[in-house]
């Protein structure tokens, strides 16, 4: 596998070549050692301005190009990125401080196959058929690109992120500026320079870094945009949305979550322990859609909670590129400090640590995985979003009140039930408020279908023919099939003469 040493780089992709910005020097930094892997210069408003230049110059002649020419195109990028899966895969792990195997086998992979899907899916648009909605005209949809598309990007899977992004957007024929975040802005600076090389027009996919203050602002609120797509917190959110509305543009938005995870009576109770386990620690529990608030049937407690403290006891927190580590690092230093001082808070508002709750002696930004057990439902490490290896757990009493707590939230992204009961399953699955409920597994995703939720998590979707629509428009379009002069409709507005 390739290495990442800390060089200094361009600071953005523009208009099809590496360009160096002229803010304010910046390093990217392994959160795993503490050490630089590279240095470059945030990005600037005037680089925005240069950037949405180039893409809405770039935009009609490749909305021109055939959906079989962008699907083409498309093929070529997701080839070109297995032929450098190392690159990624070395670049994920040094700036985020992910485990090695986590990107070999989940990002990296699992971002190809985005572009695969949307590659094929390019060519196959629907609509309405064509048809006489009316006896004189025949009726037809037309679908275009939405025009110019800014995206905001995070930093816990920045490759898969910028992809659920950006390549629906391409697919649909748009022209794309992304900023990701300016502590991991490796992979996709690496995914502009790929798709150059497949065959995308210059200009069409752009790269700008720089801080959310600035540069996302003035990305957010650029008048030459038409749409802006987030991922991120729910507070910042909501100003990329504020941003955004300055000039009317369409926003779609990926935001928080709190993910309950419940297990009846009538669980597989080992699949449920193992499930919870996996569910709250991929990615270091930096995850949207990561088991959070496991709520258990008041019978299954105890056995519940033994269970996942033994298996968390267990799990291997150490160097991202040993095979053998099950945890990385948190993003940074300070998120550490974050999470800790969350959990540290916890036994004051009655929360038991089962496990965890302390950073082991390592060099890097490294959390042991915790579970706190006992948590009351008004307490802040159960109602706010953690983003840490961290697991909370209450009971319940009946169907009704499991349910009810797992609703009991601002956050509606994800959620899993746990049951044999094929229709307590099924209840579970239709009141519980989440863009995604698992039954039986929580956190799998697959590019055919749609990732996004509800009220504090956002709206819109990635992933999917569903995203398509966040970056198409729909024009209907009438024709008369008479040849007539004279309409009867032209009656209620003057008589005939």
């Amino acid at each position: 596998m390739s290495s990442v040493s800390a060089t200094h780089i361009p600071g953005s992709w523009i208009n099809g070549a590496a360009v160096p910005t002229g803010g304010a020097p910046f390093e990217v930094i392994n959160p795993a050692t503490g050490a630089v892997v590279a240095t470059y210069a945030l990005a600037t408003p005037a680089d925005v301005d240069a950037a949405v230049a180039a893409a809405r110059a770039a935009q009609p002649g490749w909305a021109a190009a055939t959906p079989a020419d962008r699907a083409g195109v498309l093929f070529e990028l997701a080839e070109l990125m297995a032929a450098e899966a190392d690159t990624f895969i070395a670049e994920e792990v040094a700036q985020c401080g992910k485990p090695v195997r986590l990107a070999t086998e989940f990002d990296v992979p699992g971002s190809i196959d985005n572009v695969l899907f949307f590659a094929g899916a390019a060519r196959h648009l629907e609509g309405k058929a064509s048809a006489e909605y009316s006896a004189d005209h025949t009726s037809s949809i037309r679908r275009g690109a939405v025009g110019v598309v800014a995206t905001i990007t995070p930093w816990n899977y920045p490759l898969q992120m910028a992809v659920w992004k950006v390549i629906p957007a391409l697919a649909a024929g748009c022209a794309v500026v992304i900023k990701p975040a300016e502590i991991t802005p490796l992979t996709t600076l690496t995914l502009a320079r790929v798709a150059t090389a497949a065959g995308l027009p210059d200009g069409v996919l752009n790269v700008v870094t720089g801080s959310g203050a600035d540069v996302g602002t003035a990305l957010a609120g650029h008048r030459d945009v038409d749409v802006v797509t987030f991922t991120g917190s729910t507070g910042v959110g909501r100003k990329v949305m504020a941003a955004a509305a300055v000039h009317g543009h369409r926003t779609q938005l990926e935001l928080g979550g709190k993910a309950p995870f419940v297990v009846f009576e009538d669980a597989d109770l080992d699949a449920a322990i193992q499930g919870a386990v996996a569910g709250a620690l991929i990615n270091s529990g930096q995850d949207c859609t990561a088991a959070t608030r496991a709520i258990v049937a008041r019978d299954l407690y105890d056995d519940f909670v033994a269970g996942v403290g033994e298996v968390m006891g267990k799990i291997v927190v150490g160097d991202p590129h040993d095979p053998d580590t099950d945890l990385g690092p948190l993003s940074s230093f300070a998120h550490r400090e974050k999470v800790a001082a969350m959990v540290s808070r916890a036994p004051e508002q009655g929360g038991r640590i089962v496990t965890g709750g302390v950073s082991p002696d390592l060099p890097g930004a490294f959390y042991r995985p915790t579970l706190i057990a006992d948590v009351a439902e008004d307490s802040e490490i159960y109602r706010d979003e953690v983003f840490g290896p961290v697991l909370t757990v209450r009971s319940f009493t009946d169907d009704d009140d499991a349910l009810r707590q797992a609703n009991d939230t601002v956050y509606g992204l994800a959620a899993s039930a746990w049951t044999r009961d094929v229709y307590r399953a099924q209840r579970a699955s239709r009141e519980i408020d989440a863009g995604c409920v698992w039954i039986n597994d929580h956190i799998p995703i697959i590019s055919e279908m749609p990732h996004g939720g509800v009220g504090a998590s956002g709206f819109g979707k990635d992933m999917s023919d569903y995203s398509f629509e966040e970056y198409l428009t729909i024009k209907h379009v009438m024709s008369d099939i008479t040849g007539v002069a004279e309409k009867d409709w032209h009656r209620t507005i003057f008589a005939k003469r």
